[in-house]
């Protein structure tokens, strides 16, 4: 497995990593218990060091599967979690970067994940209500302690970003990014790799439909999320479709699947880049895999520009209700 850093002068891991997210939220059912752990085990034999996942992902199941599945190889992993989103009794999501939220967040992914220390800790949406110096500030002092290690920001703006930075050094931004996600493109990347700090990009696959297995709506499951997101309804859902088949066209020229040309596009964008795609299956992790030893040429990169440029998406990246927490 290639390696990168993350940030300057962070960490390496695997040049791509394992969302977790989807296994335990969001895409329907949970997965088989026992087929999930085996998807990480194989990740772990594979070389793959950075797992992500998060206190808001279940809530907390994800969390609990990671951590029986690294039990007994903790120290063949690099964990990412991330506090900030609480779901209320009543289904609703608050954002909450206060100090107090932070203490009583990262005791609870200790206990879940059952480890003495989260390798990144990032603070999962802005809390437009508490200054990102008091969170990053009290997220510094988890790492002081020793209970984090490296601490990380995620969809957060660029100047939010410097002034978190500042605070304390930042060791990774995560943000959505991909062949139909390309906001970072137009400062954060650059903010980026400015500070030094490495950029994880999140479902680098566009939620799975950039590797053309997803024809219809109906291939979703009836309570999958992506069944509300902009994206997949109504004439989008055709429209974007008809700019995968030309991504299809070009993999297929060159040998390999729509979903490898699209991770091949993604780490292409500079060494700083770490993109997390998850999975289910066994086989789709080792065809991701695979994708960090395709080499994309100038040429190549041209073409994939030609049929899918930025901005080509049809449709918003999330619903309405979920757009204001980001790039905050």
């Amino acid at each position: 497995m290639k390696t990168r850093r993350l940030g300057r002068s962070g960490p390496e891991v695997s040049a791509i990593g394992l969302g977790c997210m989807g296994m335990s939220a969001f895409y329907g059912a949970p997965s088989d218990e026992a087929q999930s752990i085996g998807v990480i085990h194989r990740a772990l034999d594979l070389g793959v060091t950075l797992f992500d996942t998060a206190e808001m992902y279940g809530p907390h199941t994800n969390e609990v599967l990671l951590g029986k599945a690294l039990a007994g190889r903790r120290d063949e992993a690099f964990i990412a979690t991330k506090f900030g989103i609480n779901r209320q009794a009543d289904g609703s999501v608050i954002t909450d970067g206060s100090r107090a939220n932070v203490r009583r967040a990262v005791e609870g992914s200790l206990r879940r994940l059952n480890v003495d220390h989260v390798d990144l800790y990032y603070l999962h949406r802005v809390d437009p209500n508490t200054p990102i110096e008091e969170t990053v500030g009290a997220m510094a002092e988890l790492v002081t302690e020793g209970k984090v290690r490296f601490l990380g920001l995620s969809e957060a703006a660029p100047e939010t970003l410097r002034r978190g930075h500042a605070t304390h050094p930042i060791t990774a931004l995560q943000t959505e990014y991909s062949l139909w996600s390309r906001e970072p493109e137009d400062e954060l990347l650059a903010v980026c790799e400015e500070l030094g700090v490495g950029f994880v990009p999140y479902s680098p696959l566009g939620r799975g439909f950039l590797s053309g297995e997803i024809k219809s709506i109906d291939d979703l499951a009836l309570d999958d999320f992506r069944r509300s997101n902009p994206r997949f309804e109504g004439e989008n859902f055709q429209k974007n479709l008809d700019l995968v088949a030309a991504v299809q066209a070009i993999a297929a020229d060159k040998g390999v699947t729509a979903a490898q040309l699209a991770l091949a596009w993604v780490l292409a964008q500079g060494e700083h880049l770490v993109p997390i795609p998850g999975t289910r299956r066994i086989r789709t992790l080792e065809e991701n895999v695979a994708a960090t030893e395709i080499a994309l040429s100038a040429d190549d990169l041209a073409r994939i520009g030609a049929v899918f440029p930025k901005g080509a998406a049809s449709g918003h990246r999330y619903a309405e209700a979920a757009r204001s927490a980001l790039n905050r």
